[in-house]
């Protein structure tokens, strides 16, 4: 499986009875979530820090083959200085985030909407991100949303590190749609309250097509580069795909067309 779709989080009281089964118990609702969808982003990663017991629990309740991405902390990404986020990355991963083992994906540090494009600085945080914990590798994908990191040196710094650069799509925030790491990250926030997908059948064609492209190392046609190819184009890439935002109680039904679309 190299093309994984998903929403952030599982606990959402209106999706009781829209999506989730009337009568189902809350403890039950990762269960169910992670049979229809095949990735989970979690959002409370970004406000504080969550119990090891959380994390295994998490993991013994989904199926194989099923990957959950991560929120960085916002302690790391609110910040003047970038370069000077070490303590609070590694706190994160001290409080027992490998204990998904084999489930647990790319981590999303995401920026506020105000920071802008420091070359120096922005490289000063990708060096900080750990390539391993606990002898499990570890990846990561940026967050950026300040039209200032439209520009080719931010995609030549993410791809020197090996740093995914969050495609942003249907949303007030730039879209970087360039590859810069073996896998794609992107959270499309369209989803309206008329369409009862979410998305129209000519939106949901438009991203399945796009998330091929990506698997394939590509840039999707439709969507212009910021800098010139990756080398790797044409090598089989991941691709994690999540609605997000948008009008949220259609969110799983979105991702589920996505998933029966693929």
């Amino acid at each position: 499986m190299t093309i994984r779709i998903g929403v952030g989080g599982w606990t959402f009281e209106p999706w009781r009875g829209a999506f989730y089964p009337d009568g189902l118990a809350q403890k039950r609702e990762l269960e169910f979530m992670s049979r229809k969808l095949t990735s989970i982003e979690i959002n409370g990663t970004y406000y504080g820090s969550q119990k090891p017991e959380s994390f295994a629990k998490w993991r013994a309740e989904t199926p194989d083959g099923f990957v959950f991405t991560l929120k960085g902390p916002r302690f790391a990404t609110n910040r003047r200085v970038l370069a000077e986020a070490g303590e609070s990355i590694d706190r994160f991963f001290a409080s027992g985030v490998t204990e998904l083992k084999e489930k647990l994906g790319p981590v999303n540090w995401q920026f506020m909407a105000t920071k802008k494009f420091d070359p120096a600085d922005f490289e000063g945080f990708l060096k900080l991100l750990p390539k391993e914990v606990d002898g499990l590798p570890i990846r990561h994908a940026v967050e950026v949303r300040h039209d200032s990191f439209k520009a080719p040196d931010c995609v030549a710094l993410a791809r020197e590190y090996g740093v995914a650069v969050v495609a942003a799509g249907d949303s007030e925030f730039p879209l970087i749609p360039d590859v810069t790491a073996p896998f794609v990250y992107a959270r499309i926030m369209g989803t309206s309250e008329e369409e009862p997908l979410g998305y129209g059948a000519k939106a949901l064609d438009g991203w399945v097509k796009r998330a091929q492209a990506w698997e394939k190392g590509e840039v999707p046609p439709d969507l212009p580069a910021v800098a010139l190819p990756a080398e790797d184009k044409g090598k089989q890439h991941e691709v994690f795909l999540y609605v997000i935002s948008g009008f949220k109680v259609r969110n799983p039904a979105a991702a589920m067309a996505l998933i029966e679309r693929l």
